[in-house]
């Protein structure tokens, strides 16, 4: 007789150990990343780096060198020089003209949202982030996930680190107006965040109450609208960034809709797999009747500059995966990126360090597995570039029709 699969009751006392005991180890994995000692830090930057980043060549970099008036970086091993993400952004500041928002407009706000997980919303999220810092954006990234993945990306432990207090959370609550005192530095030079922990599941409670009315009613007299307070939070720092991204949960909750509804353009990130596929299809349709919902309900008006899918994840040895793309190009046309995220070592290495392609100092393996995965992000950072600028552009018109 074949031996039977055990089946010992597990109570609930059991699960509370289980999780006792899988937080230690998270706790001394990420002590031995992240620890007080051992704080996550920006990578450095090479000539050659640095040239690309600010289309130079390596002569004409050395000749800016001499000139003394940017920071001339330090030198590191082999005499090699380097430069720090401070110096390189002060590097891209002089050659792009620093900030790319024209005087008088507000940060473009993106929420990257999908219902399903596994498809790379928190990595987007923070490549986003870095990869339009390093072309002289100033950024927030916003954590909407209880889960604080992003949170953990920063160096940040959620439910260690962090308290409620620290979170949206007293925003949604209605103990705050304004997010700004969730902001917070990080490591990265150009981006700030908002952090997240588990705190956040209690946003479910509380917005669905205050909108039936057993909360307090608003200080100023406003009617609440449970789907637009992280919209009206965000007003007081929208003059100081110029993108707000925001991570979201892989569900339909509050918090998401929040993002949604708070958001300027969408951004779904999408694996060319037929489950990932149909799974965007749902996402789709839920979010259809969530914002028909909102608009017979009320005066809900909303309109995206954008929305764009980015396909994540693409193992191209998957003999399926080029069918799947098919698919998703014929579903979604022209709102597909013309660039696809590969599925590399590089990004599994990096996410194993708690981090991205942009933290990558060396990476171990072959130059041209790197250069593929940071390549294509660079890409995306750079697409999304000259949508921001179109988005710029279109509040200057909105402005001059409304003087």
């Amino acid at each position: 007789m074949a031996e039977s699969a055990a089946t010992n009751p597990v109570t609930i006392d059991d699960l509370v150990a289980q999780s006792g005991r899988a937080f230690e180890i998270l706790t001394q994995v990420r002590g031995l990343m992240l620890s007080p000692d051992a704080q996550k830090k920006a990578p450095t930057f090479s000539v050659a780096a640095l040239a690309a980043m600010c289309g130079l060549d390596k002569h004409q970099l050395h000749y800016r060198l001499g000139k003394g008036d940017l920071p001339g970086g330090t030198l590191g091993k082999n005499s090699r020089r380097e430069f720090s993400l401070v110096d390189a952004r002060a590097w891209v500041g002089a050659y792009r003209g620093g900030s790319p928002r024209p005087p008088g407009r507000k940060a473009i706000t993106i929420a990257v949202a999908n219902f399903k997980g596994g498809v790379s919303k928190t990595t987007t999220t923070m490549t986003l982030s870095q990869g339009l810092s390093l072309r002289g954006y100033k950024v927030l990234a916003v954590d909407l996930d209880p889960q604080g993945s992003l949170t953990t990306l920063f160096g940040v432990l959620p439910d260690v680190e962090v308290n409620e207090d620290q979170t949206v959370l007293p925003l949604l609550a209605g103990d705050q107006r304004s997010a700004r005192y969730a902001v917070h530095e990080s490591y990265w030079d150009g981006v700030d965040f908002v952090p997240a922990n588990s705190q956040l599941f209690n946003a479910e409670l509380l917005l669905p109450a205050h909108q039936a009315g057993q909360n307090r009613p608003s200080a100023n007299g406003e009617s609440f609208e449970f789907w637009n307070v992280l919209n009206r939070g965000l007003d007081d720092v929208r003059d100081e960034y110029d993108v707000i991204i925001i991570d979201t949960a892989p569900a339909l909750s509050y918090l998401t809709i929040n993002a949604l509804m708070a958001a300027d353009g969408l951004i779904v990130p999408l694996p060319p797999s037929a489950l990932d596929f149909a799974s965007s299809v749902q996402f789709w349709s839920l979010f259809s009747d969530i914002a028909k919902g909102l608009r017979d309900r009320s005066a809900f008006k909303k309109t995206y500059a954008f929305v764009r899918v980015l396909l994540s994840r693409v193992d191209v040895s998957d003999a399926a995966t080029l069918g799947v793309q098919q698919w998703i190009t014929a579903a979604y046309a022209e709102k597909v990126f013309p660039v696809e995220i590969p599925k590399t070592a590089v990004a599994l290495a990096s996410s194993a360090d708690f981090g991205t392609v942009y933290d990558v100092v060396r990476y171990e393996g072959g130059a041209k597995t790197y250069q593929r995965a940071r390549a294509a992000y660079d890409r995306v950072a750079e697409l999304l570039d000259h949508i921001l600028v179109q988005c710029w552009k279109q509040q200057g018109d909105e402005l001059q029709e409304a003087a």
